[in-house]
C-alpha cells in the first residue's frame, strides 16, 4: 500500500507548472481583449491539473504493466516500484480525468462554449492514449506534438475564448511559446531515459534524435519560446520583460547540454516548469502594464 507521501510524489508536482501556466497566459489574454472571468479562469486551471495529474497516474499505470519503469533514473514511480496496485493507479488516473470532465463541462456550461466540448474528449482521449491502450502514440515520437499541442493553444487559446469569446495575437504567440517550454521539459523527462526507454523499444523524439540532439534541441525550444515574444513586442513593448528569464534559462541549459549522469538532468523537471511558471507571469505583467 502506497503512502500518501507516494501517491503524492506519483502525481509528479513538477509538471504542475506546465498545466498551470498555459491559463494564466489564456487569462492575461482575456483580461488584455477586456474580459477577465475569475470564477472560469479557475475552472479552466482546475481542468488543466486534473488532466496533468491524470494523465501522470495514467502513463505511471500503463509504463508500469509494460515493464518500462522497472528500471529508472527518475522520481519514483507507483507501479513500477512496486508501491501500489496497478488498478489503485488507473483508478487514480480515472478519477482525476473525470473529475476533470465534470470541471470541463462546468467551465462549458458558464461560457456557453459547447463545441469544446469536443476538445475535452480528445484531451482526454490524449492523456490516457500517451502510453496506454494497444498503440501508444507516446512510444512512437509522438508526445511530444500532442504536449505542444494540448498545453500550448489548447489550454491557452481554450482558456481565453471561454472568458472573451475570442483569440488574439498575444494569445496565439504566448500558447506557442508556452507550448515550446512544455516540450522542452517533456524533453528533459526523456533525455534522462533514453537508455532504459531505448531497451524496452519506447520509440520517444529523444530516443529517435539521439542524445546530442535531443539535449540541444531542449536549448532551442527554450529560446524559441522567449524569440517569439518579438513578434509581440512592436504592440505591446512590455512583454519584453519576458527577457528577464535569461539569466534563469541558462544554469538549465548548460545542466542539459554538460550533464553526464542521468541522475543530475532531474532537477531540470522543476527547474523547466518553474521557467515556464514565471513566464507566464511576466507575460500576465506585461498584458496588466500594457492596460495601464
Amino acid at each position: 500500500m502506497a503512502t500518501v507521501g507516494q501517491w503524492i510524489e506519483g502525481a509528479r508536482l513538477r509538471t504542475l507548472p506546465m498545466a498551470v501556466a498555459p491559463v494564466i497566459i489564456g487569462t492575461a489574454a482575456a483580461y488584455d481583449l477586456g474580459a477577465l472571468h475569475w470564477g472560469r479562469a479557475a475552472l479552466a486551471a482546475f481542468v488543466a491539473l486534473l488532466l496533468q495529474i491524470g494523465v501522470n497516474y495514467a502513463n505511471d499505470y500503463s509504463d508500469g504493466i509494460r515493464g518500462t519503469d522497472e528500471v529508472r533514473v527518475g522520481p519514483l514511480r507507483l507501479v513500477g516500484s512496486g508501491a501500489a496496485a496497478p488498478r489503485q493507479v488507473k483508478m487514480a488516473a480515472f478519477t482525476a480525468l473525470g473529475l476533470a470532465m465534470v470541471a470541463g463541462l462546468g467551465l462549458v456550461i458558464l461560457s456557453q462554449t459547447w463545441w469544446l466540448l469536443l476538445v475535452g474528449a480528445g484531451a482526454v482521449l490524449a492523456a490516457w492514449g500517451y502510453t496506454g491502450g494497444k498503440n501508444p502514440y507516446g512510444y512512437m515520437g509522438l508526445g511530444d506534438v500532442l504536449v505542444f499541442f494540448f498545453f500550448g493553444p489548447v489550454a491557452t487559446l481554450g482558456t481565453t475564448f471561454t472568458q472573451a469569446g475570442a483569440v488574439s495575437p498575444a494569445a496565439l504567440l504566448g500558447s506557442v511559446a508556452t507550448g515550446l517550454i512544455a516540450v522542452a521539459l517533456l524533453m528533459a523527462n526523456n533525455v534522462r531515459d533514453i537508455p532504459t526507454d531505448r531497451k524496452v523499444g519506447k520509440r520517444t523524439l529523444a530516443v529517435r534524435l539521439g542524445d546530442r540532439n535531443a539535449r540541444r534541441s531542449y536549448v532551442v525550444m527554450l529560446g524559441l519560446s522567449l524569440a517569439i515574444m518579438m513578434f509581440l513586442a512592436p504592440a505591446k513593448p512590455w512583454v519584453l520583460l519576458v527577457l528577464l528569464l535569461i539569466p534563469f534559462m541558462l544554469m538549465p541549459s548548460w545542466l542539459m547540454l554538460k550533464g553526464k549522469k542521468r541522475k543530475s538532468l532531474i532537477p531540470l523537471l522543476k527547474q523547466t516548469g518553474l521557467l515556464n511558471l514565471g513566464f507566464s507571469v511576466l507575460f500576465a505583467a506585461a498584458m496588466v502594464l500594457t492596460a495601464l
